[in-house]
């Protein structure tokens, strides 16, 4: 018996060592091989075989830019524009590969067919102007690299000699009015090391003065508005220079008055922004009206801002001040009692006709934007003609002549009975005007 339960025993130690084994084992590969595919491999970044490439096709086409504009674009199929677009947009401006701070790279020899040494005139940075836009229209791709490009090269003016930094900076004007590349490269200028050497500020001349004499001034201002340059041009001098005066000086001797105008205005524009936001601050702090005008007063001999157009900054920091009704029933008599107490402000800065007539036609402007004010406009100006911030001339040269073509038939409309009231005032004098006539007045402003 004993035999018997032994030797089971060893086939049963066996069976499980067996199986032991066979969970333990697991089938392998052996001599396996991972091929990389052609296009997962990182190719090493080397500019010289393309810059060899290019300038060899440039001393080839010479000064024939329809030769070079046809080699450029059949090159696009062979060469990797996208990988080495700073290189090629080095070659064709310098010549060649351009180290830090604008010097040639010395590793290989120069093409003497680039815009560096081309000849200084117009027409001919137009000329290559052309070629730049073909190869951009041809290669969208390369739209980014060639601003980011033109950005480099700003940086690099102190690197340039003075006839290289004229023809950059003509060809970047047409190219700024082509529409090539955005005024956002002007960004570029305003390199602290530049405008404090007065780099900036000549090479802005030169640009304006070329980019003016593609387009007019209207279209210059509007792509300066679009990326916000408009009211950073004062930053192409020193902060000790920064201002208005010498800003206009500076680009009117230049023969740049336009330039320098528009900077004006941009300025007063800033400043009007500055001091409504500071009236509405005062009206908000429950400031005294006499203290609010004391400093509106010094503001316009400050900034030498005229009547009208402090009336009209007034009139928006009124309005401004108050969280407004949205139920039309109700927005009218919050109006009335808000204007009653801001009558004396508004009375302050309408002392001319001309400034009266300025305010008629804000009031208009804003009962049209606010549609809930649109039945309100004749209870307002009844109170003003109470309060004597508004006189009979300025009203009947508004409905007669002056009024805006915004809500027009509406307004008119609803001054008509007033206007009639004016005008027996002034035929038949105050005295003689009816009860009824005399209580339109009054339920009007109440």
């Amino acid at each position: 018996t004993w035999g018997i339960f032994g030797a089971e025993a060893r086939w049963f130690d066996t069976r499980v060592s067996f199986m032991s084994n066979q969970k333990q084992q697991k089938p392998t590969l052996t001599g396996q091989r991972f091929k990389t595919r052609k296009r997962d491999e990182k190719e090493r970044f080397d500019p010289s075989q393309f810059q060899e490439s290019i300038v060899q096709g440039l001393n080839q086409s010479g000064t024939d830019l329809d030769a070079v504009g046809k080699f450029l674009d059949a090159s696009g199929a062979k060469l990797d524009y996208r990988r080495y677009a700073e290189t090629l947009f080095d070659i064709l401006v310098a010549g060649g590969m351009l180290a830090p701070g604008g010097t040639l790279a010395e590793d290989m020899t120069p093409t003497e067919f680039c815009l560096f040494k081309a000849q200084e005139d117009i027409e001919t940075m137009q000329a290559y102007a052309q070629v730049f836009n073909k190869l951009i229209r041809r290669y969208k791709y390369l739209e980014k690299g060639f601003e980011d490009e033109v950005k480099k090269l700003l940086l690099f003016l102190k690197g340039f000699s003075e006839s290289e930094c004229n023809k950059l900076a003509m060809l970047t004007g047409i190219l700024l009015a082509n529409g090539t590349i955005s005024a956002s490269i002007l960004s570029s200028l305003f390199n602290e090391n530049l405008v404090k050497e007065g780099v900036s500020a000549s090479f802005a001349v030169k640009l304006f003065k070329s980019w003016l004499s593609e387009r007019d001034f209207n279209s210059v201002a509007a792509s300066l508005r679009k990326v916000g340059m408009d009211n950073r041009l004062l930053e192409l001098f020193p902060a000790n220079k920064r201002s208005c005066e010498h800003f206009s000086k500076y680009f009117n001797d230049a023969g740049l008055q336009e330039l320098s105008g528009f900077v004006k205005n941009q300025q007063s524009i800033g400043t009007r922004k500055e001091l409504q936001k500071e009236i509405e601050d005062q009206m908000s702090r429950g400031d005294p009206l006499k203290d609010i005008i004391a400093y509106t007063r010094e503001e316009i001999k400050k900034n030498n801002i005229s009547e009208q157009t402090m009336i009209g900054l007034i009139w928006a920091s009124v309005m401004s001040s108050v969280e407004w009704n949205k139920k039309e029933e109700l927005v009218t008599e919050q109006a009335i009692k808000h204007l009653k107490q801001y009558s004396p402000l508004l009375k302050a800065f309408t002392s001319q006709g001309l400034s009266e007539l300025t305010l008629l036609l804000k009031i208009q402007e804003y009962c049209y934007d606010n549609i809930h004010f649109m039945k309100a406009f004749q209870k307002i100006v009844v109170l003003l003609y109470k309060a004597d911030v508004l006189s009979e001339e300025p009203i009947l040269k508004w409905y007669n002549e002056a009024h805006l073509a915004k809500g027009k038939s509406v307004f008119l409309d609803q001054m008509k009975a007033f206007v009639e009231w004016l005008k027996n005032a002034e035929e038949g004098g105050c005295c003689l005007l009816s009860l009824g006539s005399a209580s339109l007045v009054e339920n009007a402003a109440d």
